[in-house]
């Protein structure tokens, strides 16, 4: 299944101009924050040039076809796929906007209401107010706005698509941050993942600071079988209001 722009341009026809698509990044992680990415696409003059391909005279345009014919749900794409489409999508884009829930929050409410805080941080960070929402599977009470919960989302919209791999790349590199300051767990192979390596990982070393709490395999482990790991030093890993932005400044300033 390849994600089209059927919802979005259904909705256009509706009369709304400015439509989000939003999706997350680690909502079943037993580290490390969930985050979340909203995505205004230019969908009028992305359906153009999927019409007619070979009028796309510029750099532009041609990058823009990209995004509408090699774009996947984030998870069926490579760490170098995800990377490259990344950087178009943050170009064609008219707005996007991230949100990062900590462990902290992630702990105190449950990871649902933790993964749409950071939806609505995300939607905060837009430069453009959204008309209505796409999301992968799941709604924002509250917000006053159309809502479409897709199932399967990520593979089906474009919009959904792209904040996948905003949201994945995003996280990834704050596990990989963490990483630096844990290298026992492999943060860096695994992203937080409950994969046996990392399982393996929380028996020997007990738990790191930014390991969930409130999720089960952690959970025994806080309850007294192993040990737990002093606290990380202050400012390891970014507070909910920092935005995306400060994060891939940080990123750019250390390569």
């Amino acid at each position: 299944m390849e994600p089209t722009l059927e919802e979005e341009l259904a909705l256009l026809a509706q009369g709304y101009r400015f439509v989000a698509g939003l999706d997350e990044a680690g909502r079943g992680c037993l580290a490390g924050p969930v985050v979340a990415a909203a995505v205004i696409l230019p969908v009028e003059r992305l359906a153009r040039l999927t019409i007619a391909a070979s009028e796309a005279e510029s750099d532009q345009d041609a990058a823009a076809l990209m995004l509408c014919t090699r774009l996947r749900d984030s998870k069926q794409m490579t760490p170098a796929q995800r990377e490259r489409m990344y950087a178009v999508i943050q170009q064609q884009a008219l707005a996007l906007g991230v949100g990062i829930a900590p462990v902290e929050l992630i702990d105190e409410r449950n990871i649902l209401e933790a993964t749409r805080w950071a939806m609505r941080e995300a939607l905060a960070q837009l430069s453009l107010q959204p008309e209505a929402l796409l999301l992968d599977a799941l709604t924002l009470p509250g917000l006053p706005l159309p809502q479409r919960a897709l199932i399967k989302g990520d593979a089906r919209c474009l919009s959904i698509a792209a904040a996948s791999v905003i949201a994945k790349v995003t996280r990834d590199r704050l596990m990989e941050r963490l990483h630096e300051e844990f290298p026992v767990y492999g943060f860096d192979r695994h992203k937080g993942y409950g994969t046996e390596a990392h399982l393996a990982a929380l028996r020997r070393y007990g738990v790191s600071p930014h390991h969930r709490r409130s999720f089960a395999p952690v959970r025994e482990l806080v309850a007294g079988l192993f040990s737990t790991l002093p606290e990380a030093a202050e400012g390891s890993l970014p507070p909910a209001s920092t935005s995306w932005e400060s994060v891939e400044q940080e990123d750019d300033a250390q390569s």
